[in-house]
């Protein structure tokens, strides 16, 4: 599956609002029906998204054919998108905290409809992915401002209903991803073969714009700072290291020595700005313990296998099965199906009933679905078994998502949920777009059945990393959501991520999750 933005916790996504954000000075909450309505907007907002991180992978291929280009561009098609997406999420909601996060919406929905025509009307594969980028950034604009405005429209009860309305969409938005893209390649409507998979963004952003206007101005009682420099350094870094496992030939390891140490000088200007007082990108005491960091490392690498196998699915079946774009599409419909009744699942009781326990289940589904993979790609170059295997692939995703967050934010403070729930997005980006490059090239180094059973047992060897790291994260936990004593906090104390059932980390069930659903949890620092 192709990225997405950030999933939540079972039951509600996890807020990244600071914990004292209010509406502006002036500006109250609309009216019962309207506020609906300008939920509405919202989810329609994020459904997008979501869909042009998923949408693309199935049409890519025909992309490439039409606008010229080697194979090897296909990865970019998507990573032009993710990419950007990822390094700018967090500073996208600094800006909602500064500048007000209903005037960077309707910036960043303006910004994704232009950019959604553009890309409609490219006329070389280099313009496309120009575009795409573009989109990308528009897209962490838009994606952080979420929760803020809902929590400023909504109260009380009312809260945790509109927060809960968010994972279905983006589930829904997920599983139709991948076959909406196949259809409307296929179906050439007006002649106008994959460009209507960025047109179907323009009445939808239209319809985002008209009823922008109901959502109420919110934003953080204190302007934060942007850190522009520890932006950069990020921004640096992730380039660094993820730019040259996508480029067609090889590339000299310097090139990733130097985004490992940029990325160390990240982490320095970030604890030394944290002890000058200064606005930070991140919350620095997050890496005071070893378990924050493997849930990062975890995540990163969970979404970069299941991310790059659908690619290398959708490779396998066009460039060397033959097959077109809405065969590509249906083939991965139960991979996201598998995803959206594990997460189900997971979300109304196991998670609630085995806690942590629940993750190395999930990621075992997994492996065993990569290998039976790998069996199918052994009978041929369009097996038939494989719709089964990725169905296995899915539902672990789908078991694993909701106890991972669970787990991965059930120890923080309240003020680091708001930079946890931005970096945990971000690195769920960060993570496809390094799958897409790697399972990508792996394939790419040798298009057939052979190179697709390669490419499977990277992501095998990638899911036994993930459950290494998941163990880290979670061994300082009781595996049982009824532990009541961490050694690292002393006594039992109450669970920040609990205090609000719109925002924990999971007590309500959630049919939502989806391929990394993500979607889509605030990304503002909370400070």
């Amino acid at each position: 599956m192709s990225a997405q933005p950030l999933p939540p916790p079972p039951g509600q996504p996890p807020s990244a609002q600071p914990p004292t954000a209010h509406p502006a000075p002036g500006h109250q909450p609309p009216g019962q029906p309207r506020r609906w309505w300008a939920l509405a907007a919202l989810l329609t907002a994020e459904a997008i998204n979501l869909l042009d991180a998923t949408i693309v992978q199935v049409a890519a291929p025909r992309m490439r054919a039409d606008l010229g280009g080697p194979a090897a561009a296909v990865p970019w098609l998507t990573s032009a998108y993710t990419l950007p997406f990822a390094v700018l999420l967090l500073t996208g909601g600094r800006l909602g905290d500064r500048a007000g996060r209903r005037r960077v919406f309707r910036i960043g929905v303006t910004g994704f409809l232009l950019a959604s025509l553009a890309c409609a009307c490219a006329p070389t594969l280099g313009a496309l992915l120009a575009f795409r980028a573009v989109q990308g950034t528009a897209a962490a604009v838009i994606v952080p401002q979420t929760i803020g405005l809902i929590k400023a429209m909504f109260r009380g009860s009312e809260t945790a209903r509109a927060l809960g309305t968010i994972g279905p969409v983006m589930g829904l938005a997920a599983v139709a991803g991948p076959v909406l893209g196949g259809v409307l390649t296929h179906a050439d409507l007006f002649g106008s073969s994959w460009r209507a998979v960025f047109l179907v963004n323009v009445p939808l952003s239209l319809a985002v714009l008209a009823l922008a206007p109901l959502l109420p101005e919110d934003r953080a009682p204190r302007r934060p700072g942007l850190d522009p420099a520890g932006s950069a350094l990020a921004a640096l870094a992730t380039a660094l290291v993820v730019l040259p496992l996508l480029a067609a030939g090889r590339t000299p390891p310097v090139w990733t020595a130097a985004g490992v140490l940029v990325a160390v000088a990240f982490v320095v200007h970030q604890r030394r700005g944290a002890r000058r007082g200064a606005d930070t990108l991140v919350e620095p005491s997050l890496f005071t313990s070893v378990r924050f960091p493997a849930a990062l490392l975890a995540l990163a690498l969970a979404f970069a296998a299941t991310t790059g196998l659908g690619l290398v699915v959708v490779l396998q079946l066009q460039l060397a099965g033959g097959a077109d774009a809405l065969t590509s599409g249906l083939t991965l419909l139960p991979m996201s199906a598998g995803l959206a009744a594990g997460s189900l699942w997971a979300g109304s009781s196991l998670v609630r009933r085995y806690g942590a326990r629940v993750m190395p289940a999930g990621v075992g589904i997994m492996a065993v679905g990569v290998v039976a993979a790998v069996g199918a790609y052994r009978t041929g170059e369009r097996p038939e078994a494989l719709p089964y295997a990725l169905a296995a692939v899915g539902l672990g995703q789908g078991l694993f998502t909701p106890a991972f967050f669970a787990t991965a934010l059930k120890p923080l403070r309240p003020q680091e949920i708001g930079s946890a729930a931005g970096l945990l997005n971000a690195v769920q980006q960060l993570g496809s777009t390094l799958g897409i490059a790697v399972l990508g090239r792996i394939y790419l180094a040798a298009p057939s059945a052979a190179g697709a059973q390669h490419a499977c047992w990277a992501a095998a060897g990638v899911l036994a990393a993930v459950a290494v790291a998941g163990r880290v994260m979670s061994g300082a936990h009781d595996p049982s959501p009824a532990a009541t004593h961490r050694p690292d906090r002393g006594p039992a104390e109450p669970n920040p991520t609990e205090a609000n059932s719109s925002e924990a980390t999971g007590t309500e069930p959630d049919a939502a999750e989806s391929g990394g659903v993500s979607d889509h949890r605030e990304a503002t620092h909370a400070r």
